[in-house]
């Protein structure tokens, strides 16, 4: 079993989001919402502006996760969150998400620690009860 730190600065990260990156996202995920990509569809829903697919925020999310694992995925054996926020995108800007961890209980006898994450954007909690476990 490799070792894993407790130390939550290897978990903590700023990941930006612009909207060639919720693009890219739609296109490689097929989620062609137009929330997610035309200022207008998004405020005639009632939203301020466009936002991040729920689902790239938790990826931001885990990809922080899974450098903590030594950058392998494999090593993540579960993962859970609610959706609380949303991730606002404004036309020609970037927008940060902020991703901090703890651990929050190792077993020694599974090989497994369990991280709690905090996702935020603007200053605003995005992702709820977000967990994952992760096999040192």
């Amino acid at each position: 079993m490799s070792e894993l730190t407790t130390d939550a600065a290897a978990l903590t990260r700023t990941v930006p989001v612009d909207r060639a990156r919720l693009l890219d996202y739609a296109a490689a995920s097929g989620d062609q919402n137009p929330i997610h990509q035309d200022t207008a569809a998004a405020r005639a829903a009632g939203l301020e502006d466009v936002i991040a697919h729920g689902m790239w925020t938790m990826g931001a999310a885990l990809d922080v996760v899974t450098a903590y694992v030594g950058g392998d995925p494999g090593r993540v054996l579960s993962c859970s969150t609610k959706f609380t926020g949303m991730v606002v995108v404004p036309e020609d800007a970037t927008v940060e998400i902020h991703v901090e961890g703890a651990v929050k209980r190792t077993d020694e006898a599974a090989g497994t620690q369990t991280l709690e994450l905090t996702v935020t954007s603007g200053g605003r909690k995005v992702l709820g009860r977000c967990q994952a476990v992760v096999r040192a």
